[in-house]
């Protein structure tokens, strides 16, 4: 791009700083990402604080959470193909003046249709920088450090959305809710005066046609889909409405295969899904999305709806798991680096669902320490599948491979986790209108809802265990 320095080949820079500039070039992506990460995960705390300023109900606040989410799921489609023609330091740069313009407009914002717009500026730009760090990672570091590499990325990734909300909330009390929208921005202006000088040139540049059919089917399918899933809130599962998206998502998805198994240069390639690794792969991370989603929100609600604890109280005991998971990360990528990735994830796997087991369990009943006991062991279960998950999925590819199935795989867990919230939210209402909402039916009505996420890591665990076994 003419407006942009001229960026030094890849061979000049690692001649320049040595082995340690892969380490550099992860540092940046990764510090990119945070910032994307900081905006997906602050703003819940400035829903209330909205419907106060512009007079709304919580239906059209919400509004600043869907749009984004949508957008950020859509995104993630094209990122291959931008980074093949652009090459990674230009659509990284480019993704972060989307981002810090988006923040920055939100904050001037006059009324709230222009909140929205920015957030769903957001949403695109932070959908483009979600695969990449996976991507810098699997091009740049050889077989046997990749677990530790991916460790140290997801340290800073799974740590941000432990302290955003906090963040957000003392800016919000102290500066209001337009302050939420420059969270990520010093991140992301440090990693572009960072980018500008230290990330390479492109090796290669793929010039090929854009399959904008396939991205028109697809981003109906998915639009389709999360608007299906968000209206079994307001219209109910008897909706013809809520038929109506689910038919049309079938019926778009139903589109692109037709239309990719026709297209020289599809947008996906499908034969990525013949290899049975790759296929499982991705049903899990679609599961581990739509588990790790889920709970983030159920938990919290568990605690203060059924437990009846305050917002403090509740934060207080989900700490202990925060640092479980900041201490496991390490751990796990040197343990993916000495073992077959996919074991590693199982591993994952199993704490992850046996601690929605303990919950089920227990939820009539469970103390403080349960709570604890509980959350921790998720979180190691969490830290062991992160750095894993992708190496176990990706490890097998070929190098042109690796940017189309980077980007299914964050689509796949990021559309998980979309369906995964607006699904569990509808349960838990259902089994209370079922059990009620005071004790003892409403921890029947938790205690199910616990379970089902179980169920949903058992079919995780089944598909992981058919993926093939390699070393790191």
């Amino acid at each position: 791009m003419p407006f942009l320095p001229r960026a030094r080949p890849f061979d000049l820079l690692r001649a320049r700083h040595g082995a340690r500039y892969n380490w550099i070039v992860l540092f940046i992506v990764g510090l990119g990402t945070v910032a994307g990460v900081l905006c997906t995960s602050s703003f819940n705390v400035a829903v209330p604080a909205l419907t106060r300023h512009f007079g709304l109900g919580q239906d059209q606040v919400q509004w600043t959470m869907t749009g984004f989410m949508a957008a950020m799921t859509v995104a993630m489609l094209p990122t291959a193909w931008l980074i093949d023609r652009f090459g990674l330091r230009t659509v990284f740069l480019l993704a972060l003046a989307v981002l810090t313009a988006a923040s920055v407009a939100g904050f001037f914002a006059p009324g709230f249709t222009l909140v929205v717009a920015a957030r769903v500026l957001q949403g695109m730009a932070a959908g483009v920088l979600q695969p990449l760090g996976v991507l810098a990672l699997m091009r740049l570091f050889p077989a046997e450090t990749r677990g530790r590499a991916a460790g140290i990325l997801t340290v800073s990734i799974a740590f941000t959305p432990a302290v955003a909300p906090a963040l957000a909330g003392l800016l919000l009390d102290r500066f209001g809710w337009q302050a939420i929208f420059l969270l990520g921005v010093p991140f992301g202006i440090v990693a572009s005066a960072a980018a500008l000088w230290l990330l390479p040139a492109p090796r290669q540049i793929v010039r090929r046609r854009f399959d904008w059919a396939g991205l028109g089917w697809l981003t109906v399918a998915t639009l389709a889909l999360i608007e299906g899933v968000a209206s079994l809130h307001h219209s109910g599962l008897r909706s013809p409405w809520t038929w109506g998206q689910a038919v049309l998502a079938l019926v778009a998805t139903a589109l692109f295969v037709r239309h990719a198994a026709r297209t020289a240069e599809p947008l996906i390639h499908l034969g990525l899904f013949g290899e049975r690794t790759f296929a499982m792969g991705t049903l899990v991370s679609f599961s581990y999305g739509f588990g790790l989603y889920a709970s983030t929100y159920l938990v919290p609600v568990f605690l203060q709806n059924a437990l009846s604890f305050g917002a403090g109280s509740a934060g207080m005991a989900l700490m202990p798991a925060g640092i479980a998971l900041i201490l496991t990360l390490p751990v796990a990528g040197r343990l993916a680096d000495r073992f077959a990735p996919k074991w590693v994830t199982l591993a994952g796997l199993a704490a992850f669902g046996l601690s929605f087991v303990l919950f089920g369990l227990e939820a009539g009943h469970i103390g403080y320490t349960g709570i604890i006991v509980a959350t921790v062991v998720g979180r190691i279960g969490l830290g062991l599948i992160l750095p894993a998950l992708n190496l176990a999925t990706l490890h097998h590819l070929e190098p042109h491979q690796l940017g189309q199935s980077s980007v299914v795989i964050s689509y796949a867990r990021q559309l998980g986790g979309v369906m995964g919230v607006a699904i569990v939210a509808v349960f838990v209402e259902w089994r209370e209108r079922i059990h009620g909402s005071t004790p003892p039916g409403i921890f029947d009505a938790y205690a199910q809802s616990f379970l089902l996420l179980a169920g949903v890591f058992a079919l995780a665990i089944v598909a992981a265990a058919r993926m093939r076994s390699a070393r790191a």
